[in-house]
């Protein structure tokens, strides 16, 4: 620590990707790991020592000024920088820097399109689409990637998007999903930035059943993420 309220980081350590929250007319950052942050954001499970780059809450991560506790204990009602993190990530913003940004849009870029030419096909001829027309198609009609969701959560949207030129259409699949009462919360927040829960019914026994509608190429994807979190204790069936 140089001065008081603060601190200069190790620059290895701080890529200056940021949680931030604006609260009781003050500012509090925390520096994140920009991946984690964006899952746990989504609701996936995460322990928040893999998603915090250091325990401090700043009120400018740039400058290295600390938060004064007095704001954290009157605005959060407690000083515990764990506790308050969470919250920061949760209910604030993720600030990405632009290296980190252009990273992550051709990663969903190429997922997206990997989706598109495995589910997709010309209604006319019934063949699959080649990549390189999707690419074409996704320049010409200008499609923009968002950092923030996943490659799933913008399929349907990019889908319709290149529709107005190119003749395409996706084979779907409605699958029903049980999971016991021990895991059925992880389950739904892992189910929901991959497809939409449908029909949910939360049973006495605190079971969860629901349907999702899904690309068929995306089928093997959601059992592997449904085992990840139930431990196989699942039960899943295709009904159209």
């Amino acid at each position: 620590m140089s001065i008081k309220g603060r601190v200069t980081m190790d620059h290895e350590r701080v890529s200056f990707n940021l949680a931030r929250l604006r609260k009781g007319g003050e500012t509090f950052e925390v520096a994140v790991d920009p991946d984690q942050a964006i899952a746990m954001k989504s609701g996936r499970q995460i322990d928040i020592h893999d998603v915090i780059r250091s325990e401090k809450i700043f009120a400018d991560v740039k400058k290295g000024l600390l938060a004064s506790e007095h704001h954290l204990q009157s605005l959060f009602a407690t000083t515990d920088v764990l506790q308050i993190a969470k919250q920061i990530i949760m209910q604030g913003e993720i600030q990405l820097t632009a290296e980190h940004r252009e990273k992550v849009r051709e990663e969903k870029h190429r997922k997206i399109v990997a989706l598109i030419a495995r589910n997709a096909m010309d209604p006319k001829t019934k063949l699959p689409h080649p990549p390189q027309r999707i690419e074409n198609a996704m320049e010409e009609t200008r499609v923009k990637i968002d950092e923030y969701k996943t490659a799933e959560e913008q399929l349907d949207a990019i889908i319709k998007k290149l529709r107005t030129v190119l003749s395409i259409s996706m084979e779907t699949k409605k699958i029903w999903i049980k999971v016991p009462a021990e895991n059925a919360a992880k389950a739904y927040n892992a189910l929901v930035p991959f497809a939409k829960p449908q029909q949910e019914k939360w049973n006495n026994d605190g079971s969860l059943e629901c349907h999702v509608g899904i690309p068929a190429g995306m089928e093997a994807d959601l059992y592997e993420r449904l085992n990840k979190v139930t431990k196989g204790a699942c039960q899943t069936q295709v009904v159209e």
